[in-house]
């Protein structure tokens, strides 16, 4: 039997704000991504995720949705969406939505109802909880994005939960009216033909009985992976999916290896695959928040990675990426941006198409995009990395060389940056001043100029996606660790049936020797010119076949 075809394929990343505006108002819009489908499609991806394009007043860049089924109007209109749907479609390409069904915007229609009085036919598709016996909030729990996770609606007398902005009010998944509208809303968007949904925090949306108390994690902790979790996402699949070949990915922060592993198992899956978030929580500092960075090591995300690679055997399936909408650049963040970065950033984008599960690479990471060091606290947009100012600044007490350089490394801003299609103003991205400026770099990093450049990057990546397609064991062929213990050098194979490939990958700016029996493997990639036949060079990265 075939494998399903978001097994075999690549996926890419838009965020449609930053890729490419087609109307000069200094947003990227959904016309703008149609006229780059030609380079999706020689890139060789088989499914773009789009992030958010709904209807929203834009609290959380679109991930607070106040209409399910309308499109922001800075972003296109219905007739755009069909004319990029049937683009993909017409290039082999799949299209997956973002769905973000946890929480809504405060400016939805169900929200305003819910809130209008306490007998409102829709008050407990949020939830409310009357005030503690102080007239403080219910608990302590407290938002991903600062501040407590309970809003007082003075009109009502009740606080209402929102684990992220008091913008976005969780919904109450235990509200059978509530699903089925959702559901309804699902299978419309499916009738109008996506190929399926990236879900947004998915695991929090059952709550704990009683609620609780706060944790580490703010509140979020005591909320992932809840009580009915699985019944609700299992009635999801029955309600929505059932009959279809429609792929289901989670976001899903917090959730373990074994329930990852159950809750993906393709004998009765509840979700094809899922995105854990331990490989990027490895630079925080334990006990710490996200600002508080610590270095990241070669040799922990070596264990980290190996590590679902080889638990979510036989029958998981892993959802791959180093970056997204919502981390730091990848080659900022693993590699060196600095005189290694062509070096890095292929090295990077072998280990993610190498490995077991399906690749999803985040726009610009195809050139090696890096982070942005803006000069102040005023060129930043994202709501978490402005109210993490006023925390550092504030309760913490940092000064504002210190707190803009702990924003510097971690904030969500550092992937939002305009996508740099060229040395022109602004990136080519816009003929408009973008929402957001450009990372400097760009005159010298961007597609126009890596398409003169046979070495580049996204001539490497190019190379290397068709590799993957044309190589079965690197797709499906199990993930086995050679060494767990060398201090620089990751190596690993892919083994299937018939076919054995070595991936070797030096994590260093220092020369490694290939251990033997590697050295006398052919060579089918490299990322360097001149390759030595018995050593690694700088950030090289190396896949090998039997001679």
């Amino acid at each position: 039997m075939n494998p399903p075809w978001w097994k075999t394929c690549v996926a890419y990343q838009i965020y449609p704000r930053s890729f490419c505006d087609s109307d000069g108002d200094g947003v990227g819009d959904l016309r703008g991504i149609i006229s780059k489908l030609d380079y999706l499609e020689r890139l060789g991806i088989g499914m773009l995720w789009l992030c958010p394009v709904y209807a929203s007043p834009n609290d959380d860049n679109g991930y607070d949705i106040s209409d399910y089924e309308a499109l922001q109007p800075e972003f296109g209109t219905l007739d755009d969406w069909i004319a990029l749907r049937d683009g993909l479609h017409a290039r082999g390409i799949r299209l997956v939505m973002d769905l973000v069904a946890n929480h809504s915007s405060d400016e939805h229609a169900w929200f305003i109802e819910s809130r209008a009085a306490k007998d409102s036919a829709k008050r407990d598709w949020y939830i409310w909880r009357p005030p503690a016996a102080d007239g403080g909030p219910p608990n302590d729990w407290q938002s991903v994005f600062g501040g407590p996770a309970w809003e007082f609606d003075a009109a009502s007398g009740e606080y209402y939960l929102h684990l992220f902005s008091k913008k976005q009010p969780d919904l109450n998944w235990e509200n059978t009216a509530f699903r089925a509208e959702l559901f309804a809303m699902m299978r419309r968007w499916v009738e109008l033909g996506v190929d399926g949904f990236r879900m947004d925090v998915i695991n929090l949306i059952s709550k704990p009985e009683g609620l609780g108390a706060g944790g580490d994690e703010g509140g979020m902790d005591r909320a992932l992976n809840g009580p009915r979790m699985r019944d609700h996402l299992a009635e999801m699949r029955r309600e929505v999916f059932a009959g279809t070949d429609l792929v289901t990915i989670g976001e899903t922060p917090g959730m373990p290896l074994e329930l990852a592993r159950e809750v993906t198992d393709e004998r009765a899956p509840l979700l094809d695959m899922q995105f854990h978030f331990e490989h990027v929580d490895l630079d925080h500092a334990p006990g710490a928040s996200k600002w508080d960075c610590t270095p990241m090591t070669m040799p922990a995300l070596r264990a980290t990675l190996s590590r679902w690679q080889e638990g979510m055997e036989p029958h998981g399936w892993n959802s791959l990426y180093l970056g997204n909408h919502d981390q730091p650049r990848a080659v900022s963040r693993y590699g060196d941006d600095g005189r290694y970065r062509r070096e890095s950033a292929t090295l990077l984008m072998t280990l993610l198409l190498t490995l077991k599960g399906t690749p999803f690479i985040y726009q610009g990471d195809e050139i090696g995009m890096a982070n942005v060091a803006f000069d102040a606290i005023d060129d930043y947009r994202d709501i978490e990395t402005l109210n993490a100012w006023r925390w550092l600044t504030g309760e913490r007490g940092f000064d504002a060389a210190a707190a803009l350089a702990m924003i510097r490394t971690k904030s969500r801003d550092n992937a939002r940056t305009p996508m740099q299609w060229s040395a022109a103003p602004n990136a080519g991205f816009s003929t408009a001043t973008p929402w957001i400026a450009p990372n400097p770099d760009y005159a010298a990093h961007n597609v126009a100029a890596a398409e003169t450049d046979p070495d580049s990057v996204l001539h490497y990546t190019r190379r290397l996606i068709a590799l993957r397609r044309e190589t079965v064991a690197l797709q499906h062929g199990r993930y086995c660790l050679l060494d767990a213990e060398h201090p620089a050098l990751w190596l690993y194979e892919r083994l299937d049936a018939s076919t054995r490939c070595v991936i070797a990958l030096n994590f260093s700016a220092t020369a490694q020797a290939l251990p033997a029996p590697l050295n006398t493997m052919r060579r089918v990639l490299t990322n360097v010119r001149n390759p030595s036949a018995d050593t690694l060079a700088a950030w090289e990265a190396r896949i090998l076949v039997p001679a």
